[in-house]
This record gives C-alpha cells, sequence and structure tokens, in this order.
C-alpha cells in the first residue's frame, strides 16, 4: 500500500464514525484505486460540546481523495445515516444512491441547502436493485427496521462479497415491506460471502428484539384499557410501520387521530408520496382535537426522547394548545437513548406532578428495538456463513462482544476495529494495516468547527470555571468583573482582595518589565486568577485589558 492510503489489488474497509460509538455512521471500502462510501451520518450535540446541535464524524481523509470516491451508498434514512449529506455531499461531490423513500427525505435536506441542483441523486426504484458503481456491483437487500426501507448492502467486488447489514433486525411480521427472505439470504450465503459488517447495537439483549406486529396488538390493549382518557403515544417519528400501527389503533379504538410535531407531519407526507400509510386515517386540528370527548382522542406527538422544544415537553409544561388532565395517559412507544434519561426523566415528572398517568415498554409490549438480539445474530450468521466477521454501530463493548458471538459461532476470522482503522479484507488474512486520525467536527451556530477546538474548549472551561476580566486603566487603578464565579455573598471582598493583589503584583515587576505590555497583562492575570481559586476553588479564565498604555 502506498503512504497515501490508495487501495492496491486489495478490498480495504474503513469507518470514519460509528465504530466505537452509536452515531455518525460513515463507512468506506477501497478497491482497485478507489473508494466507495456507505452512509454519512450525523449524531446530535452533547454536553461534552456546550452550545452546539450537531456531532459529524470528520470527513478529512475522504476530503483529499475525493477525486478517488466513487459515490455514497445510502443504506436507510435514519439522520445518523444520512444527516451529515446537506453538510459534506457538496464538498465530495459525488453521486448519492439511495431507495425512494429515502431519496425523497434526501431530497428535502438538498432544497433547504440550496444543493438540488449540484448534487446528483440516484434512486434505486426496485427491491434488490442492483446497479455497477467502479469495481462495486450493489445489490440492495430489504431488512427489517424501525423505518421505511431499511436496507443491507450485498457489494460484490473482485476479492469477494462484502454482506453491510444496514440497521437491521428479524420480524416476521414487519407491518411495512417485505424483508429478504431465509431462503435468500442462505442463497447469498452459499454463493459464498467474504465478510459480514454488522449492526452490534442489541448484541447484549439475549432474546430476539420482537415483531411491529405484537406491538400493534399490544397498543391495541393498552388503549383499549384507557376508556374515556385522552391518550397520547410518543414514538419515532421517523418509523413508519408504527405510524401505521397507531393508524390502525385509533381507528380501531374509535377514536380521532391528531398529530403534534413538525417531524411527523414530513414523515407522514413523506410516506404518504412513497406508497406507504395509504390508509392512515385523517387528523383533526389542535382546536378541533381539544373539543372531542376525552375518549374519542388520540394524540400522536414527538418528544419521547425529552427534546425541550418537542410537542410533549410543551405538553407537559401546559405550553402547548393540547391539553392533559389528571387521569389522562401518556404512552412511550420508544426506547430510551443513551444519554437522554436525564431529560426524559423531568418530562415524565412533571407529568406525574398534575396525575398523568405514564406507560412504557417495561410495563407493557408497546415498542420493540429495530436492532438484532442474539439470537437475531446468530441466525444471520448461519444463513450468510461468512468468511469474516466486522462488527461496527456500537460502542466498544458491544462490538468486543460481539466479535466473541461470532467466534462461538465459528466464525473463523473477527475484526473488531474502531474509527480510523485501515483493515485489508482481501487477499489474505484480514489485517488491521494502519490508524488514521480521524476527529468529530460540531455545528456550531452556523458554522463547522473541530469538536475540540478553541472555541469550544474555552466555551467547556467558561462552563466549568467562569470568567474573571481584569481592566487597567494605566493610572493604577484596577477593575475585576468576575462571570460565573460561585462567590455570591463574598464577592465584595473578593473583589478588593483581587484587585490589591493586581496592584501588587504589579508593583513587583521589575524595572526593566514596568513598561513591558505583555509582561503587565500576564502579572494582572496571574494575581487575579490566584485570587479566585483562593476564593473560590476555581481557575476561571482571565482576561487583562490594558488601557492607556502604548
Amino acid at each position: 500500500m502506498k503512504k497515501d492510503f490508495t487501495p492496491q489489488d486489495e478490498l480495504l474497509f474503513l469507518a470514519l464514525g460509528g465504530s466505537g460509538e452509536i452515531g455518525m455512521n460513515v463507512n468506506l471500502y477501497g478497491c482497485k484505486g478507489k473508494w466507495l462510501m456507505v452512509d454519512l451520518g450525523m449524531s446530535f450535540g452533547s454536553n461534552e460540546y456546550p452550545g452546539t446541535e450537531l456531532m459529524f464524524a470528520d470527513p478529512e481523509f475522504i476530503e483529499e481523495r475525493a477525486k478517488d470516491l466513487l459515490g455514497i451508498v445510502l443504506t436507510h434514512a435514519h439522520e445518523d445515516h444520512i444527516g451529515a449529506i446537506p453538510y459534506f455531499a457538496g464538498e465530495l461531490g459525488v453521486p448519492l444512491y439511495a431507495t425512494p423513500f429515502t431519496a425523497d427525505l434526501i431530497r428535502r435536506k438538498l432544497d433547504e441547502a440550496g444543493l438540488t441542483k449540484s448534487i446528483e441523486l440516484n434512486v434505486i426504484n426496485d427491491d434488490h436493485g442492483s446497479f455497477d458503481i467502479g469495481p462495486f456491483n450493489i445489490t440492495y437487500l430489504p431488512l427489517a427496521h424501525s423505518i421505511a426501507e431499511g436496507n443491507a448492502l450485498l457489494i460484490e467486488t473482485p476479492y469477494g462479497n462484502v454482506f453491510h447489514t444496514g440497521d437491521w433486525k428479524l420480524d416476521e411480521e414487519p407491518i411495512i415491506g417485505e424483508p429478504t427472505t431465509e431462503a435468500e439470504l442462505t442463497e447469498i450465503g452459499d454463493e459464498g460471502v467474504l465478510a459480514l459488517v454488522c449492526d452490534s447495537t442489541n448484541v447484549f439483549n439475549p432474546v430476539p428484539s420482537g415483531s411491529e406486529g405484537a406491538v400493534y396488538r399490544g397498543l391495541l390493549e393498552e388503549v383499549q384499557k384507557h376508556t374515556g382518557k385522552r391518550v397520547l403515544v410518543t414514538t419515532f417519528a421517523s418509523n413508519v410501520a408504527r405510524l401505521q400501527t397507531l393508524g390502525d389503533v385509533a381507528r380501531e379504538t374509535g377514536r380521532q387521530l391528531c398529530v403534534a410535531g413538525r417531524s411527523l407531519d414530513r414523515i407522514i407526507e413523506v410516506s404518504k408520496a412513497n406508497g406507504y400509510l395509504q390508509d392512515f386515517p385523517d387528523v383533526v386540528r389542535f382546536d378541533a382535537a381539544m373539543g372531542v370527548p376525552r375518549g374519542e382522542i388520540m394524540i400522536l406527538a414527538t418528544g419521547g426522547q425529552g427534546e425541550p422544544r418537542a410537542a410533549l415537553s410543551r405538553v407537559a409544561d401546559g405550553n402547548h394548545p393540547l391539553k392533559l388532565e389528571e387521569g389522562d395517559v401518556v404512552l412511550f412507544s420508544s426506547r430510551v437513548i443513551p444519554g437522554n434519561d436525564l431529560a426524559i426523566g423531568r418530562v415524565q415528572n412533571q407529568l406525574a406532578e398534575r396525575g398523568i398517568k405514564m406507560v412504557t415498554d417495561r410495563q407493557s409490549e408497546i415498542h420493540v428495538s429495530g436492532h438484532p438480539g442474539r439470537p437475531e445474530l446468530e441466525a444471520l450468521y448461519g444463513w450468510l456463513r461468512p468468511d469474516i466477521l466486522v462488527p461496527v454501530h456500537g460502542e466498544m463493548r458491544h462490538m468486543q462482544e460481539q466479535g466473541r458471538l461470532g467466534r462461538a459461532n465459528g466464525i473463523e476470522h473477527n475484526v473488531v476495529q474502531k474509527n480510523g482503522d485501515i483493515v485489508r479484507l482481501a487477499p489474505g488474512i484480514p489485517e488491521k494495516l494502519a490508524e488514521i486520525h480521524t476527529g468529530r467536527l460540531v455545528l456550531d451556530g452556523d458554522v463547522i468547527v473541530p469538536a475540540n477546538g478553541d472555541a469550544v474548549t474555552m466555551r467547556r472551561r467558561l462552563s466549568r470555571d467562569g470568567m474573571l476580566i481584569v481592566v487597567l486603566d494605566g493610572e493604577g487603578g484596577v477593575t475585576i468583573e468576575g462571570i460565573g464565579i460561585p462567590l455570591d455573598e463574598d464577592y465584595a471582598e473578593f473583589v478588593v482582595e483581587a484587585q490589591a493583589d493586581v496592584v501588587d503584583a504589579l508593583m513587583k515587576l521589575r524595572k526593566g518589565r514596568r513598561d513591558d505590555r505583555d509582561a503587565i497583562m500576564e502579572a494582572a492575570r496571574l494575581a487575579a486568577r490566584r485570587a479566585a481559586q483562593r476564593w473560590s476553588g476555581k481557575k476561571p479564565q482571565t482576561r487583562v485589558i490594558l488601557l492607556g498604555v502604548d
């Protein structure tokens, strides 16, 4: 391999995101001098990066090799697989490939970003649709997941076939779509699978994830329990099968349906445009919903992850046109995404305080995961019989566990890689060739910046320790302003002492340095900061403003 990592007569795999974490899925396959990207996802901001909204895998590696990138193939429409497209597809400048539902959502993103005319979006219309991109032949293989048109990819190369699962599960009653059958998957295995690149999210679940058909029955039974009560159901907007189920449940229980949340409106619109939700009930407006007898309305709302601006959060704090009262019911037909526990708890506590009953998947079968448990993983291993297992889409603990599970099921080679590991899948025994630098970028306001760049790092420090501003007027006067320093009652005394410390530090400067701006500012900064640490235990970011000194 050349030092620039151009793939030679070999098949390479490189994850830029999604290996060692859940979200931000960006995977690369290299062959015959060219690269193919599978998915271009994002994640949402976290407390680790204060003030940011979105987080991305840094695409620097492939941006530097954009001339060798052939295209981006999207497995499905979840944000952790397509969310970064409006931010990076323009710079990469290559065609996109997706099935109709996914392509429709991508097109809307491109429209909003003003990129529709500059990016080629290819719609693969047929189930099991195949197409060639350079040395790669791609076939879409429908698999069940918690969104319409979840797909695995069969990637045929001169060195063997790769089965890239995307996000998936097994579902005997999928409600939406027709997943690839056991017989079809076994036939693919008979033809030979070099590598299985596989979702690891639910590897610790010892039982199958469950079916959407079972959720329909669970939701129907649960809603029937609450006669005379207003029922609100919150779920992931992208779960088209769940939306179909909820429409059917509303009809079966004699309830009119009201939908609250822009993302739900968008998904319903896109679903209908692509042949789904054709018999979805007509929905009533907020004002009309409040006039319907309590036991004859069901509200479908966003916000099951505790998002502060989503419909459920606003309903919980009474700041929404839709109202719940004591005795009404909220069904959480969704799982808790790691990291959202506190936000969800806040919303649930608000509801509980108002006497509103809540039901989650712990009390009733009203949600199932879209990712495979251990029995499903073992079934897929048996059908495909891959030579190599490459766990992806999980934290390191998930991927290591899937590696152990693969070994226990007779898969000869397991490659537990992480973001930045360049893996040669063929020819020969699979091996890690090198590790490249991978980082994270964040959307900070309207600007994409390094996640650990100066701006975000400074904001993190400010949130932890506060800020101290020292103004020197050039005539011996010192003004100190503390921001976010925990000295409410002692603040005035602290300022007096800190001012005295600064004056003393300046007096102690050697004669040759008393006219040196840098020396003056550094002496004042250190003195003020030490005073703050002495009084508060904090080390605030300290800035000195020097007035009237040339």
